[in-house]
């Protein structure tokens, strides 16, 4: 492939790329990134148990969420749609369950240790994996413990685990208690993990006595491990009893109770049963009569869960609160809201999500390309073995992963096949159909079926609030074709604070360039590459097909910043820019979607199936950059001076000025059979 660059004096010079799209004429940043300027505030570097020691010596309270794995592919993207909405609330960690009849420790999207990793990785949530001795092996176990650590996980809750039958079997070559799991994860892997184990208030089932299974968790504790999760109880005296017979026998770590919030008569019968607990009569006298109503059950609980709790942090002893989710969220957040602990703080570290793993705890600079797809540049960059600090860099050091694997359940629509044809057209008629799609999604209006559209291939989310201030302008532009997938406005200098703009630590400013990312035709692409002219150098483009060729004016393929801030006592940050070179690995992920998202909903060679396929061969991805963010942005100026153009000329011999080959106006949809 040929990138060709423009040099200031208006000729063209060209550069060689490697076969994956990306030049290769600029030096690596394994070098350029290793910039010494410090991280932002964002808690990516610290032990968990560095965390809660942090929390209690200030007397900021936290809580935490339980889930377990689901049984279906279509479950656990419903179950990491959930991280993210319940990460919104600040969880100080989430812990995912083992479950020995779920191949827990294997690469299906349902397992417990790809359900972690996920979390950690893709949703930027602390997280523990459970890890039981139930039928495995000390190698299988050590196995299990390699895999997480090379897959960024750090904690572990180390539990025997529940019998498989009526009783519990040894395994041969394995462990019978948890304190020898604790034990031979300190001795294979040092100090690198955080250990949590279970405590149970009332004692353990199968202890002979309550004192003797306190004497069992001290042994736990004593072996290595850094914090106690409790079972669920029902009243608030219990845990207290407990934790201070606890502090008693000198167990001084932090101690967690684990609140279940009941949720329903069935979903309670079967956790006690698993649990072993008795429901306390002023309990069940109170379900009882409403057993088959969900509703008044949920509210009884939510009502329960939150005197309990009350006498919990009010007695100054308890410095979090651990949930048992069953993987549900309504009860949990209305809990955690009426106890003051839900907190959607709209500041974000990072203009962009952050990652958990703890090679990217430097990370701090990203393009602005996967700006509503960070899963999947999260997914491209993770065999990298530094990240960027400080600046990008001149290009990437290490190419970009590909990404083939669309089906992976992380980087899926949340939407079903049906709901998606119901947002996109169950057929289409023309290009202009997918016009009144992204119009539609811009506008958050029905589209002519009735159905809102909620997300595009390119972004599974409704618009960004920062989006949401361009949304006139975009509404106009994609009516006329030109389909935006990413924008962002001007910002000069707003507080750091601002619930829109606002990013990083509070006191600082913050910037952007203003920034348009569309597919549009080449017909209007030819008219726009004449208007442009004018507007150099103030505006900075970027145009290619999905064979790769492509035209840029960005300097020397230079990186542009187009976000940064300035913050109190730190140099400038810069966490988004404009990069020609990985925009050239973008562009194959960003002409795919129209393929693998969208195309693939309708039958083959159906005309629905052949418009989206002539978008894809034919339109072209554009990038514009307005560098001069004090003024009003000159991006909506470009785009209409390009209709107007197209307006005034019908029909512009095109081949004069247009470095690209023009296209037939006429749309053949359907092959020749």
């Amino acid at each position: 492939m040929v990138n060709q660059v423009q040099r200031g004096d208006g000729s063209w010079q060209s550069c060689k790329s490697d076969s994956s799209g990306a030049s290769n004429s600029s030096e690596s940043s394994k070098e350029s990134s290793r910039s010494s300027t410090p991280v932002l505030d964002v808690d990516r570097s610290d032990r968990l148990r560095d965390k809660m020691r942090r929390r209690m010596e200030s007397g900021d309270r936290w809580f935490s969420l339980e889930f377990f794995p689901p049984r279906t592919a279509s479950g656990a993207v419903n179950l990491i749609s959930r991280f993210d909405r319940m990460g919104t609330g600040g969880p100080l960690f989430i812990d995912i369950t083992w479950h020995p009849a779920g191949d827990p420790g294997s690469d299906k999207e349902t397992s417990s240790l790809m359900i972690a990793s996920t979390a950690v990785n893709y949703c930027g949530l602390e997280s523990i994996l459970h890890l039981t001795c139930c039928n495995q092996t000390k190698e299988k176990i050590s196995g299990y413990l390699a895999k997480a650590k090379h897959l960024g996980l750090k904690n572990i809750m180390a539990l025997r685990g529940d019998p498989v039958g009526a009783d519990w079997e040894e395994e041969e070559g394995g462990f019978n208690y948890a304190t020898d799991l604790v034990k031979h994860i300190r001795s294979e892997f040092d100090d690198y993990f955080d250990i949590c184990v279970a405590g149970y208030p009332t004692g353990h089932p199968e202890a002979e006595s309550y004192e003797e299974d306190l004497r069992h968790l001290k042994e736990k504790v004593d072996a290595g491990a850094d914090f106690i999760i409790t079972q669920l109880f029902f009243r608030a005296d219990t845990f207290l009893k407990f934790l201070d017979d606890c502090r008693a026998i000198g167990i001084t770590c932090p101690i967690l109770p684990g609140i279940f919030p009941i949720q329903g008569y069935q979903s309670l019968r079967q956790l006690v049963k698993l649990s072993k607990l008795e429901v306390p009569e002023e309990i069940t006298r109170v379900i009882e009569p409403i057993k088959d109503n969900d509703a008044a059950i949920r509210n009884y609980g939510i009502k329960q869960a939150v005197e309990m709790c009350r006498v919990l942090l009010d007695s100054g002893k308890v410095p979090g609160l651990h949930f048992y989710t069953l993987n549900r969220e309504v009860a949990t957040m209305e809990v955690l809201r009426q106890l003051g602990l839900w907190i959607e703080d709209p500041r974000r570290p990072l203009p962009w999500a952050v990652s958990a793993h703890p090679k990217r705890k430097v990370e701090d600079v990203r393009p602005i390309f996967w700006a509503s797809r960070p899963k999947s540049y999260i997914y491209r960059t993770q065999d990298w073995d530094e990240f960027p600090n400080g600046r990008w860099g001149n290009s990437s050091s290490p190419a970009f992963g590909e990404l083939n694997d669309y089906y992976l359940f992380y980087l899926k629509s949340k939407s079903s096949k049906d709901a998606l044809l119901k947002m996109w057209g169950d057929e289409l008629m023309s290009e202009e159909s997918v016009y009144e799609v992204f119009t539609c999604y811009i506008t958050a209006q029905p589209n002519r079926s009735g159905h809102k559209v909620m997300c595009l291939p390119w972004n599974d989310e409704p618009l960004a609030p920062e989006t949401n201030l361009l949304k006139d302008e975009l509404e106009k532009v994609n009516r006329r074709g030109v389909l935006t997938i990413n924008s962002q406005p001007n910002i000069n200098g707003k507080p750091s604070t601002d619930p829109i703009a606002g990013w990083g630590p509070a006191g600082g400013y913050v910037f952007q360039k203003a920034y348009l990312e569309f597919f549009t035709s080449s017909e209007n692409v030819n008219a726009l590459l004449k208007v442009l002219k004018k507007y150099e150098p103030r505006v900075n483009y970027h145009i290619v097909n999905v064979h790769g060729r492509n035209l840029t004016n960005a300097p020397d393929m230079q990186p542009n910043a187009v976000t940064w801030g300035i913050f109190p006592g730190r140099e400038i940050v810069q966490p988004t820019v404009v990069d020609p070179d990985s925009f050239m690995y973008w562009k194959d992920e960003a002409f795919a979607l129209w393929i693998e998202q969208w195309a693939k909903l309708y039958e083959d060679e159906s005309p629905s199936r052949m418009i989206i396929k002539y978008i894809h061969d034919n339109y072209f991805l554009v990038n514009l950059v307005d560098n001069d963010f004090p003024l009003e942005s000159c991006l909506w100026k470009v785009i209409d001076d390009m209709f107007e153009l197209l307006d005034a000329t019908p029909e512009p011999n095109t081949t004069e000025w247009s470095i690209f080959y023009a296209l037939p106006k006429k749309r053949c949809y359907l092959q020749n059979r």
